[in-house]
């Protein structure tokens, strides 16, 4: 365990404790104790290629109007070299530097001194002070709510400059796309290097720590389930919703005013990226307190995947469809727009609606309706590392009942619908809904099978009751 604690060195938990009966330690709940060839080899790619990939792409826009085989050709007829490209991709930059200072700083503020009061007159929004899930320690941690209350204040002040005051332009982030690339990486290294010096020094909490002995796998999945700086300021909830996803939607304004600016107008593609994308974002803040009880909150420590992954990752290639935008302003027949437009809606529809079922079945204990009658259940237990035995549900009525991550589902159509309102002549848009297709089918089996060793034959009782996944009747 941590080499320091506040109050001394704790004890370490004991491994033998049995969930449920299960031969599986309940020293598993959580990421891995032990690691495997595979995944120390899957780690290593991610921390050598995941960088190189995010600069391919940023700079095959830039040097190359987004073709992604055009550079590799180049280079493999000897056009090109590494260090002509090199040569040819904006450092930092003092402005830059500038711009990206100051936008944390500002996040920061807004995150830490300015307590949320959009709940006091939002009808249905849930903010301020909320608790989030038991950690496998069995702590219960606390959390200011004020996500939404700084993506409204963030964009208001946006539209204050455009329209009013004209501080900046605001094709200010599009203009200096690169050199903040730079800045982002330096954040992301410098949190992450830090959270993992944090975790063996002065962890939060040391109970909840978790050492592999790998230094690669420490640094990238986290040794810290839950870092935290003084009382509030949690890594975790900040760095995954601020600076990188209330950047998201202004890095699209930004966008579509550089397209404004270059052709003299604004395609229906560019609005409907806009305005899907808007519409996730909003969603994730609006629902910023059920967040607390999701993966990345309840199960992933933090590490390079959520820190780097937060500031670099996220806000560079979620964005990818409105930079391709900029460079091929598509404009849509009616029917596709539509066929667009239609299917993201369904798509957040069953996100949104799946996830709604969840956490109203969690809220009231079952008693409740869905789709007009109270929900089934399979009663399960499980063991925190205090010893600890806890009684749980899971629900196997509504969407849940078709598949166990058909919120998963919903997320795929409308990422889909992101990538078709840029038409099909490049690869590049598309690869949002690849990489999302990787990314939850791999956390779709890597909660399983979290789940399977936390709940133990009650889990199997579950998958039974619902056999598929992500897509009902087949997978």
């Amino acid at each position: 365990m941590a080499m320091r604690a506040s109050a001394g060195s704790p004890k370490q938990r004991d491994p033998n404790k049995i969930a449920n009966g299960d031969n599986t330690a309940q020293g598993k709940w959580g990421r891995a104790w032990e690691v495997d060839w595979f995944s120390l080899a899957s780690v290593i790619f991610l921390l050598v290629f995941a960088p190189l990939i995010v600069y391919y792409f940023i700079m095959s826009c830039d040097q190359y109007g987004c073709s992604l085989t055009a550079p590799v050709v180049e280079m493999v007829t000897g056009k090109s070299s590494l260090s002509d490209i090199w040569a040819h991709t904006p450092g930092v930059t003092a402005r830059a530097a500038q711009i990206y200072v100051t936008w944390v700083t500002f996040q920061v503020v807004l995150y830490m001194m300015i307590p949320d009061f959009c709940h006091k007159f939002l009808p249905g929004y849930v903010g301020g002070v909320q608790e989030g899930a038991v950690t496998p320690a069995g702590m219960v941690n606390k959390y200011e709510i004020n996500g939404l209350q700084a993506w409204l204040i963030t964009h208001l002040l946006w539209f204050a400059n455009a329209h009013l005051f004209h501080w900046f332009s605001p094709t200010i982030i599009f203009d200096n796309w690169i050199p903040l690339l730079w800045c982002a990486n330096i954040l992301g290294y410098t949190v992450s290097t830090f959270a993992l010096i944090k975790g063996y020094l002065f962890p939060t909490n040391a109970k909840d720590c978790k050492f592999t002995g790998n230094f690669f796998y420490n640094y990238m999945m986290g040794v810290e389930f839950n870092p935290r700086i003084g009382k509030w300021f949690d890594f975790k909830l900040f760095f995954n919703g601020r600076p990188g996803i209330v950047a998201w939607t202004l890095i699209n304004l930004s966008f579509a005013a550089k397209q404004q600016e270059r052709f003299g107008s604004v395609t229906n593609a560019m609005i409907l990226v806009n305005v899907l994308q808007a519409l996730y974002v909003v969603d994730f803040f609006w629902n910023e307190t059920w967040y607390l009880k999701t993966i990345d909150i309840c199960h992933d420590h933090f590490g390079w995947y959520l820190g780097w992954g937060d500031c670099v990752w996220l806000p560079y290639l979620y964005t990818l469809q409105g930079l391709y935008l900029v460079y091929h302003p598509v404009q849509l027949s009616t029917p596709h727009a539509l066929a667009v437009l239609l299917l993201g809606l369904a798509g957040y529809c069953v996100f949104r609606e799946a996830n709604h079922q969840k956490d109203l079945f969690r809220k009231t204990d079952g008693n409740c309706q869905i789709w007009g009658r109270k929900p089934k259940y399979i009663e399960c237990s499980y063991v925190s590392a205090d010893g600890r035995r806890h009684r749980s549900k899971l629900m196997v009525s509504g969407f849940w009942g078709l598949a166990r991550h058909l919120n998963y589902t919903g997320d795929l159509m409308g990422s889909l619908a992101y990538c078709l309102a840029c038409g099909f002549s490049h690869l590049l848009p598309y690869f949002y809904v690849i990489y999302m297709s990787l990314l939850l089918v791999h956390r779709c089996l890597r909660d399983e099978d979290r789940c399977s060793r936390k709940y133990g034959r009650d889990w199997e009782r579950y998958t039974t009751a619902v056999p598929k996944r992500l897509l009902p009747g087949l997978f």
